[in-house]
């Protein structure tokens, strides 16, 4: 019996596979600019997806990409030529031996020394279904009342004709569908069938902001004492004693190359970039966000040490846009300081939780955020490829974020 049911789930993947390799019953109008779709198919499509999603945003992001990021759209019909789906795409050059951390390799950990060799000699172009400059799901808006499968398979057939359109202007090695999470999970994951591999990151942290606060020293008066007095004796006096002071940079662009330069001393700093933002992209993204975007700093005297931008996108603000000195920083706590500042910010845009990404997992739980899972989905053009990617991804490690409770036992965040 075991081996009849073993076959019969065989048999089945493989019509799944069958049927996913084949086209979907849709239609689509792809394009290389938002502009060239109809602006109110997109806009009805979008309007339940967020801010990442706007047309009016995606607008402003074309005339200030990253020099190795081009934009594609597509609009998704189905065979009665209803709007179904809308989707956000990036292709990227970059190098896929970024995508690993210098570690030292566990003398019990398999060896993948041959396969970083390869992933950092060869440079790849990749097709990303989402955008590369937010973190979320940010790449297909659909309506509720279509199966989520088939947009995805939908989806995938763009990505296919993308890729295939794209070739004159050079190979396209990986597909990525980005930031895959929940509730996505599952429509998504149907695409397993098609060899595209989930591959775990690290978790975005989100703190749940409580109805009740309305101000950060709302927020600090519901921590437990032992928390409250770290922050104000090792973050907020520390600032307050070297004379520092903290508020909003109401026109990022009179500051505009002095942000760029804090950016830059933290992005060098990272184990993967794979863009570099311009210094004009700072004051468009305020321009286009209006007053969903807060962007706190820090000044000592005249001279700004850090900045960072929060984006109000719903109920969820995303602090995720940040630069510091680093000489700075390495006397005083610049980068703790500006995440309270993301706090206040959120709360005074009115949000119920703010999402700080998935670096730096330490203070954030610290704050009292919790790790939300996100993954992505690849897959190679190869076949064979495909194959020793997966290996090389299983290879790669991610933090996992620490518990803590900041909170008295009987505060209730959210």
């Amino acid at each position: 019996m075991k081996l009849i049911r073993k076959a019969l789930e065989v048999r089945d993947m493989l019509a799944e596979r069958k049927r996913l390799r084949g086209p979907a019953e849709l239609q689509y109008a792809i394009a290389d600019r938002i502009g060239m779709l109809d602006a109110g198919t997109w806009n009805s499509l979008a309007e339940s997806a967020g801010f990442f999603m706007s047309r009016d945003y995606l607008l402003a992001l074309e005339r200030v990409l990253p020099a190795n990021i081009q934009p594609r759209y597509a609009l998704i019909y189905d065979a009665g030529h209803r709007p179904v789906a809308a989707v956000c795409m990036q292709l990227v050059d970059i190098s896929v031996g970024q995508v690993r951390k210098p570690k030292e390799p566990a003398p019990e950990a398999c060896s993948c020394a041959a396969l970083e060799k390869l992933a950092g000699k060869v440079s790849q172009r990749v097709l990303i279904c989402g955008n590369l400059l937010s973190y979320g799901q940010h790449g297909v808006a659909f309506v509720p009342d279509f199966p989520e499968e088939t947009i995805w398979h939908g989806v995938a057939e763009v990505l296919y004709r993308v890729r295939t359109a794209d070739k004159l202007r050079g190979t396209t090695h990986f597909v990525m569908i980005k930031d895959v999470h929940e509730p996505f999970h599952k429509g998504v994951s149907s695409l397993a069938n098609l060899s595209y591999r989930y591959v775990e990151t690290e978790p975005n942290m989100v703190l749940t902001l409580d109805a009740a606060w309305k101000s950060h020293d709302d927020y600090l008066a519901s921590l437990s004492s032992k928390y409250r007095a770290g922050i104000r004796n090792n973050v907020l006096k520390p600032i307050e004693q070297a004379g520092c002071r903290v508020g909003l940079l109401p026109e990022i662009d009179s500051l505009q190359d002095r942000v760029h330069e804090l950016y830059r001393a933290v992005q060098n700093n990272a184990d993967f970039r794979p863009y570099e933002l311009r210094p004009e992209y700072f004051p468009a993204l305020q321009q286009a966000s209006g007053d969903r975007l807060r962007c706190s700093g820090i000044w000592r005297g005249d001279e700004l040490l850090g900045f960072l931008i929060t984006l109000a996108d719903g109920e969820t603000a995303f602090a995720y846009h940040i630069g510091f000195d680093r000489e700075a920083a390495a006397g005083l706590p610049v980068y703790l300081r500006l995440l309270h500042a993301g706090i206040a910010d959120a709360i005074a845009l009115g949000c119920r939780r703010i999402s700080f990404g998935r670096t730096a997992l330490e203070p954030k739980a610290a704050l009292g955020a919790k790790p939300e899972p996100f993954g992505v989905m690849l897959r190679h053009r190869q076949p064979v490829l495909n194959k020793l990617i997966k290996r090389l991804l299983l290879c790669v490690e991610h933090d996992e974020a620490p518990e803590r409770n900041p909170f008295k036992s009987a505060a209730k965040a959210g």
